[in-house]
């Protein structure tokens, strides 16, 4: 990873997106989903950015998530993703997210709950 690349707080990262056609509803109004869809691609980048993408990625599973939804987004309305690492255990990971439109929570107080897996599961 070259120093140009690096986060300037590893455990943390702040991506900027616009709600996509594909995100939202037939009333225009994005999808709960679509949260997490932003979130994962907090994750990718902060792995990228880390270094550690291809012993990540397929190696450690989803095994919970949650998000508080405060304020419905709409069709190209531009979003702030925040995904930071609240803890880190010895095969876990918890991370906190947030999405914010103008500055106010659409979604917060989520949390996304990875597990390592170290090999082959049988």
């Amino acid at each position: 990873m070259a120093n140009e690349d690096a986060l300037p707080d590893p455990a943390r990262v702040v991506i900027r997106r616009r709600i996509e056609w594909m995100d939202t509803d037939a009333a225009g109004i994005y999808h709960w989903t679509t949260v997490f869809r932003l979130v994962e691609a907090a994750e990718a980048v902060m792995h990228t950015a880390l270094g550690i993408p291809n012993e990540t990625f397929g190696a450690s599973p989803r095994v919970a998530v949650s998000a508080t939804f405060n304020k419905s987004l709409r069709f190209n309305d531009p979003v702030d993703v925040e995904l930071a690492v609240e803890s880190i255990g010895r095969s876990s990971l918890v991370y906190r997210l947030a999405i914010a439109a103008e500055g106010e929570p659409a979604a917060e107080a989520g949390r996304a709950y990875d597990a390592l897996v170290l090999g082959p599961i049988a």
